[in-house]
């Protein structure tokens, strides 16, 4: 009995650890955003709601450029960047932190450089990646945990052009978030074309 008690009690403080998986349901209007960002080396400003007259959005967020599930997820997202734009999606990345190359954390002075960099280096110039505000990751209910409400968790959301929210995905990992990404994309553009 006390083995049980003591593992149900070990099962609660794990979870109770692990950063909230809240976040936007499907169906829901997604909040507008604005967000200075870098792609191909030159500064942009994105706009969710200029870019969902163009189509289906794509934005993932993620914890922090230059540590190892971002690059990995950001390499793994520019792989298939062709295939959303064939799709008609635009797919951005956006974050609130940036590590600096000596491993400290970059401010917010310093982040737009460094997520320049890490957009040539890791998108390889095929999407954007932009520095959203404290405001936006709480507004898409990602906030990584309390000691860092400003950084999102690794969410990503897929957008219709009518700003509703098509898929949600929440995972730590970084590898299921681009199969489900382009299949909710496709699926959206398959549907679209039957309703035509």
């Amino acid at each position: 009995m006390k083995k049980i008690l003591a593992a149900a009690a070990f099962a609660v403080a794990t979870l109770a650890a692990l950063p909230a998986s809240a976040m936007l349901q499907n169906g829901v209007s997604a909040p507008d955003f604005s967000a200075t960002g870098m792609t191909g080396g030159k500064q942009f400003t994105f706009k969710l709601s200029d870019a969902l007259k163009k189509g289906p959005v794509v934005v993932f967020f993620f914890p922090a450029a230059y540590t190892e599930g971002c690059t990995i997820e950001t390499q793994a997202f520019s792989e298939k960047a062709a295939e959303y734009q064939a799709a008609g999606a635009t797919l951005i990345g956006v974050t609130g932190g940036a590590k600096l190359a000596d491993g400290t954390f970059a401010s917010a002075k310093d982040s737009l450089t460094r997520l320049g960099e890490f957009s040539k280096e890791h998108c390889r110039d095929k999407f954007p990646i932009a520095a959203v505000s404290a405001d936006t990751v709480k507004a898409y209910d990602v906030s990584f945990n309390d000691k860092r409400p400003d950084w999102s968790n690794r969410t990503s959301y897929v957008i219709a052009p009518d700003g509703k929210v098509v898929l949600a995905h929440t995972d730590p990992l970084p590898n299921s978030h681009i199969a489900k990404t382009l299949a909710a994309v496709k699926a959206w553009k398959e549907a679209q074309t039957h309703n035509h």
